[in-house]
This record gives structure tokens, C-alpha cells and sequence, in this order.
């Protein structure tokens, strides 16, 4: 063999996705491994540029930012593209290339190597990102109680590596004391228990340094209910109670000592809020600032609550907004769609069910109004249980009382009701299809959520918000609204209200160029000409194609599924992100013939 021979040959077998680039930008060859998960055949790509074969935002980034690098200096490392396989799938790679070259500097060929990054890869990418960069001393743990994760401020107060922490039992950082608290058993029980705050602890740092710690958490439940994860927020009080200890020997000021620490704790509180970007209600208008002394003044009763208001104008977030400043705030708040429950399940999903109770019973199974005890339950889309249903409901709301489905043992609970719809429910009472006695037991004291366009004065804060935390969710550099985009933003009605501009603000993010935000083609059409938009603008054909415009939605689509983790329905689904019915999401996925990566 020649030298030549050796070298394709090695080349086409490597175990790593690999390509070979001309100089006029073309494939020269293709290895194996990467056609095998492309689907194509060597005669497909040899001859044709990169940008063929790759997603139109990896096309965009080869031309304005790769191939210059490579003319500069020759490499890239570690650079991100997507592949696009035969069959339309999107295969997201980190890429690392060379320019090879002979003795005398003549161009011969580009080399890069293609590593594929997962889904969970990307979700724990991202995630580490956001812990490890933010200055707060913010840590995660398991069921279990093991460190997942930290950030770089909670390792440099504890005085140790990442690989000296994650994987160790937390309680392995205690104080001797607080380790004695949480014994074999009583630290699941804790993190079980879900949510808590501003609760003492001391933690010892590597050179023997006691922290006293005010702690608090947030738990992330599975489907089923159960913690899997939570998120731990630690402020460090060890120089606060030291001075206060010394002032309250010497001086007469501790009673403004403790309003002060009273005041690090409430900011506390919202710090973990913030990290878990959990309770943002954002605005200035009237009409908000009306809602939020509602919310203010409902949120320490008992009061039954009826949130009311368009789809998306952000009911959940009025919930969670009770709920945070009602006094079982430390309890679980669990949310139930009711629109998602099937008829035959509701008992199940609402009261749980015993083993054997019906086909597939196979356990005990607790129901949403169990885990919800002592804490507050959210009815999301209330109007959609059937009328059939609604006495079952109606009897635990009046009585506190319940029997598990194929269970004769009566149950007591504790729950405060919020319930909310986008439905006409006292139009639903005279048409026969909600119960009077239900609805006068839900409606106790009824909040309207405003629509946007009644919030004027909230849109380009809103908007700016959406912006900034998709950057920071997509990993991209910062990016700005202009004037035009703004004055765009604000002459549009937003049928869809916040919902609707968070997905048209996400869209804009996914479909942008460099540092240009593309507003222009996220925007309905009905609010472009207000964007500025010109018909000579290159960037925006005056007409596209039929392939074209399935193209750009089969896009979109996937985009919306990998960012929900390929969940279609519920809260955060793919059919939330994009605004649309999950039954409409099914069947153009359907009609696209879209599949989750290894399926």
C-alpha cells in the first residue's frame, strides 16, 4: 500500500465520527462511524459542502465563525454543530479540527473529529454551567443525600476540590452536632419532606472552621410525587452571629440586630427563588399592581382561592405566589391539570388507590390530595372535570375526608384549595355542566389575572426578562431588543399573553445570527410590518415554499421537544412551549416523522 492508502484507509475505520474538508470548502471524505449515524452513503457527501448536511444554525456558525477561525489560526476546539441524518433527526456534536498542511505551508486538507453529546449530556452541561458560575453558595443532593453538584463559591467557603465533594453524603460536612440530628434514616426523612427554609446549621470547612449556616431548599418531585433532587441555599451567618453574641452582652442595639437578620433571611428566601426562577411576577402596571394586592391580602387565610384569566396570562404563577406567602409555605404545594386526568383515572390520580384496586394496580399508590397534607393543593383547568366527577371532588373539599380507590379505611387531609380556569364557570353552572355547590365552594375569593394587553406597561420588561434567562438557558452571549423590536413588541395584542411572548422571545433566540436577535421571525405576521421589517430585507424571503415552510416548523418542533426534554403535554411540554394542543403537536410530529434520538 502507499502512504496515501494507509491514510484513508485508517481514516474510514476510525472508531470517531470524522470528516476530511478540501480547500474549497468541499468534503474530501468521510468515515465510517459518521456515516453510519448519519444514514448517508460516502457517494452522498463527498463533493458537497458542510453546510448541506447540519442545521441552519450550525450552517450560520461554520460560515461566520468556524471557517474564519480555522483560516486564522488554523484549529478549532471544542466548537458546537448539529448534524441533520437522513431522516431529519438532529445529531449535536462537539467539534475539533485541524488545518493539515505540507513542509512548504500549502494548504492540504482540514480534519475534524465529531464527538456526539447526549441529551442528558446537553440538560447536565447546562446545568453545571448555571451552578457553577452563579456567586451563590447554592449545592444539590439526592434522595439519598448524596452531593450531585456544587458551585464554585460553596467549594472555595468549604476549602475543597469538586471530586472531594460530590459523591459524599452531605451530613459527611456536618458539625459533629448536626450530624448526630440527621442519623441513618432521619436525613431522607428530611429531604422527603420536601421545601423548607432558614433553617441553623453548621458545616465544617476543611481546616476545621465551623460555618453556621442558615439553610434552605427546594425540592424537585418526580411524576409520582417524590423528591429526586433538591436544591440547597446556604448563607453564611459565622461573622453575624459572632457580632451579635458580643452586642448582646454589650450594647442595647439587639433588637434592631435581629430585625436586620430577619431581613438576610427573607433575602434568602428569594435568593433560592430566584436560583429556581420559581414565583417571577414581573410588572408595574395598575392592573398588575391591583392583582398583587390581592394576592398580598388572600395569602395568609384559609380562604379557597379561584384564579380566573386567559390562557397563559400566568395563573400558575399566582398559585405559587399564595402559596409561597400563605403560612403553610414550608409544605408541599401539588399541582393536578385536570384536563390531563383521563375520566376512568380521576379517582386514582386525586384520592390514590390501593394494590389489586383495578387492572394495573400493581401497588399502593398515595393520590395528589395525600401528598398535598398540611400543605395547599392547585386544580389547574378546573373546569374541565366532568360533571360526573365533580360530587367526588366537592366531598373531600367539604369533609377534609377521603377513601383510596378498592379501600374501605376513611382518610382526613389538610389542604388549602386553589383552583384556577380559563372557562366561564358561572356560564357553566346555568348550562348544567359544573355544579352550583362546587363552584360557590371553589370561588370563596376570585382573582383576575389581567391579559396583556392590559398590561401595557409590563411587555418589554417581560420581554427583556424572557431574553435574558434564554441566553442564559441556550448558553449564548447576551442579546439586546432594539428600538424597532420594542415598539414591534408593544403594538402587538398578544392573544396568547405571556405565554405567547415567551415563545415568540425563545423562537427569536433559536433563530438568530450572531449578536442579531431575529424578532423578525418569530413575530406573527401581523405584528412584523411593526418590526421594521423591509421587503427587500435578504434575510426574510417575501414568500416561502411549501418545503420551506414545513422545513422551518419541523425546526421548531424539535427545538420546543429537546428543550422540554421530549415531554409533549403538561406544564413546560413541548405543546406548552409552542403555545398549541398536545394532540395538535402529536399529529404533526406524526406528520413529519420526528423521533426521539435512539428510538
Amino acid at each position: 500500500m502507499t502512504r496515501l492508502e494507509d491514510y484513508q484507509w485508517l481514516f474510514r475505520r476510525a472508531p470517531t465520527m470524522a470528516t476530511s474538508i478540501g480547500e474549497d470548502g468541499r468534503y474530501l471524505d468521510v468515515n465510517d462511524a459518521l456515516l453510519d449515524r448519519l444514514g448517508y452513503s460516502r457517494e452522498d457527501m463527498i463533493g458537497r459542502r458542510p453546510s448541506e448536511f447540519v442545521t441552519a444554525k450550525s450552517a450560520t456558525r461554520i460560515e461566520d465563525e468556524f471557517l474564519p477561525a480555522l483560516r486564522r489560526t488554523g484549529k478549532l476546539e471544542n466548537k458546537r454543530i448539529a448534524f441533520v441524518t437522513s431522516e431529519g433527526e438532529a445529531v449535536r456534536c462537539v467539534v475539533n479540527s485541524l488545518v493539515e498542511r505540507s513542509e512548504d505551508g500549502r494548504f492540504i486538507r482540514t480534519v475534524a473529529m465529531y464527538t456526539e453529546i447526549s441529551d442528558q449530556a446537553r440538560a447536565d452541561w447546562k446545568y453545571r454551567q448555571l451552578y457553577r458560575s452563579t456567586p451563590a453558595m447554592l449545592h444539590t443532593v439526592d434522595a439519598g443525600g448524596c452531593v450531585t453538584t456544587a458551585t464554585d463559591h460553596w467549594l472555595q467557603k468549604m476549602g475543597y476540590g469538586r471530586d472531594e465533594v460530590v459523591g459524599r453524603t452531605i451530613t459527611d460536612f456536618y458539625s459533629a452536632a448536626d450530624s448526630r440530628r440527621f442519623a441513618s434514616g432521619q436525613l431522607e426523612d428530611l429531604i422527603s419532606g420536601g421545601d423548607f427554609s432558614n433553617e441553623p446549621r453548621q458545616m465544617v470547612t476543611r481546616d476545621g472552621q465551623v460555618l453556621d449556616l442558615l439553610v434552605s431548599a427546594v425540592a424537585e418531585r418526580d411524576a409520582s410525587g417524590n423528591v429526586h433532587r433538591m436544591l440547597v441555599a446556604s448563607k453564611d451567618i459565622t461573622e453575624r452571629l459572632r457580632a451579635e453574641r458580643e452586642l448582646r452582652s454589650a450594647l442595647a442595639e439587639n433588637a434592631q440586630l435581629r430585625k436586620e437578620l430577619e431581613r438576610e433571611r427573607d433575602y434568602l428566601r428569594e435568593e433560592v427563588n430566584v436560583a429556581m426562577n420559581f414565583g417571577r411576577i414581573l410588572g408595574r402596571s395598575k392592573a398588575l399592581k391591583h392583582m398583587l394586592s390581592q394576592i398580598e391580602a388572600v395569602a395568609p387565610t384559609p380562604a379557597s382561592v379561584l384564579i380566573l384569566g386567559e390562557s397563559g396570562v400566568g395563573k400558575e404563577l399566582v398559585a405559587h405566589a399564595i402559596h409561597a406567602e400563605s403560612n403553610r409555605a414550608s409544605a408541599p404545594l401539588v399541582k393536578v391539570n385536570c384536563a390531563s386526568i383521563p375520566k376512568e383515572l380521576f379517582e386514582s390520580e386525586f384520592f390514590g388507590h390501593v394494590k389489586g384496586a383495578f387492572t394495573g394496580a400493581h401497588r399502593d399508590r398515595v393520590g395528589r390530595f395525600q401528598l398535598a397534607d398540611g400543605g395547599t393543593i392547585f386544580l389547574d383547568e378546573v373546569g374541565e372535570i366532568p360533571i360526573e366527577l365533580q360530587g367526588k371532588l366537592l366531598r373531600v373539599l367539604q369533609e377534609s375526608e377521603f377513601e383510596r380507590v378498592g379501600d374501605d379505611v376513611t382518610r382526613s387531609v389538610d389542604v388549602r384549595v386553589i383552583a384556577a380556569t380559563n372557562r366561564n364557570l358561572e356560564r357553566l353552572v346555568v348550562d348544567g355542566e359544573f355544579r352550583e355547590d362546587l363552584f360557590y365552594r371553589l370561588s370563596v375569593f376570585p382573582i383576575e389575572v389581567p391579559p396583556l394587553r392590559e398590561r401595557r406597561d409590563d411587555l418589554i420588561q417581560l420581554a427583556r426578562h424572557f431574553l435574558e434567562q434564554t441566553c442564559i438557558e441556550f448558553g449564548l452571549e447576551p442579546l439586546k431588543l432594539t428600538r424597532a423590536q420594542a415598539e414591534a413588541i408593544e403594538a402587538y395584542d398578544w392573544p396568547g399573553n405571556v405565554r405567547e411572548l415567551k415563545n415568540v422571545i425563545e423562537r427569536a433566540v433559536i433563530l438568530s445570527a450572531g449578536n442579531t436577535l431575529r424578532l423578525d421571525l418569530s413575530l406573527p405576521q401581523g405584528a412584523q410590518n411593526a418590526a421594521g421589517i423591509s421587503e427587500s430585507d435578504p434575510g426574510v424571503p417575501d414568500i416561502l415554499t411549501e418545503t420551506e415552510m414545513r422545513s422551518l416548523q419541523k425546526r421548531n418542533i424539535v427545538a420546543a421537544l429537546e428543550k422540554s426534554e421530549w415531554r409533549v403535554s403538561g406544564k413546560g411540554g413541548a405543546a406548552d412551549l409552542l403555545g398549541i394542543r398536545p394532540t395538535t403537536l402529536a399529529d404533526r410530529i406524526r406528520s413529519h416523522g420526528i423521533r426521539k434520538p435512539g428510538q
